[in-house]
């Protein structure tokens, strides 16, 4: 069985106690260290189409992931025998999610550092991200079993909102959203001719994900917004983001 940790914020410690054999699926390239007693006992194998076990389901996986832009270079990570396997991207914020037997967690592929083999990756449709061009479509990873763990990405230090217990109303940017669990959101777009002019009085916030109190999700939010949206002002200023320099825990 795998254990997965965090080390500094911005490194993933993952130790195999070397009973059976264990599976890591990663970012490619993720990988910056390793030991084990005695000879290398881990290997690394490129996922050409993805990490599903049948080829057409991973053929059509990888189709899917490609059409919506989701795709992700996979690295399966085999564990042989005890070991310590460290990972991490670009000195981003790295945080460790448990998922529940049929939990699922939506995450932006480019904020996926690793998942276990108790995982169920997949995409899902939101039809959301004809503004933002993030959020029409995103990654899940399901929880399918007792060990099932995914592993996400932050610029900077996140932060939590959940409205799981509380029932209010969340609202967050979607440049900014890493990852959620629960319910999918809603879209709002609040268009305006200040916005579509570039007008100082604009707020500049024209399309947000919305989780209502019938929606309850939990959501993780970076301090740092993609430069993923796209410019309506008629002044050529940015009418839809502001510029951008770009333990979840139970």
């Amino acid at each position: 069985m795998l254990r997965l940790e965090v080390v500094n914020e911005l490194t993933l410690k993952v130790e195999s106690d070397g009973y059976g054999q264990d599976v890591l699926f990663t970012k490619t390239g993720a990988f910056i260290g390793g030991e084990c007693p005695g000879n290398k006992n881990f290997k690394f194998e490129k996922c050409l189409l993805g990490p599903e076990g049948n080829p057409m389901q991973a053929l059509i996986g990888q189709i899917g992931r490609r059409f919506t832009g989701e795709n992700l270079p996979l690295t399966k990570v085999t564990m042989s025998g005890q070991s310590i396997t460290y990972y991490a991207n670009e000195e981003q914020h790295v945080i460790v999610v448990p998922l529940r037997q049929g939990e699922t967690l939506s995450v932006e592929s480019e904020n996926l550092l690793a998942f276990t083999e108790d995982c169920k990756y997949g995409i899902r449709f939101l039809a959301q991200g004809v503004i933002s061009q993030k959020g029409w479509a995103t990654s899940t990873l399901t929880g399918r079993g007792p060990n099932a763990y995914a592993v996400v990405l932050s610029e900077g230090n996140p932060i939590i909102l959940s409205n799981e217990q509380s029932g209010t109303t969340l609202e967050a940017d979607p440049d900014a959203v890493v990852c959620w669990t629960g319910a999918d959101p809603s879209f709002e777009l609040a268009m305006s001719w200040k916005n579509l002019l570039g007008s100082r009085g604009a707020s500049g916030e024209s399309y947000m994900f919305q989780w209502t109190g019938n929606q309850r999700a939990s959501v993780l939010i970076q301090p740092k917004e993609r430069n993923s949206g796209i410019n309506l002002g008629m002044d050529g200023g940015d009418s839809g983001r502001r510029p951008s320099r770009q333990t979840w825990g139970r």
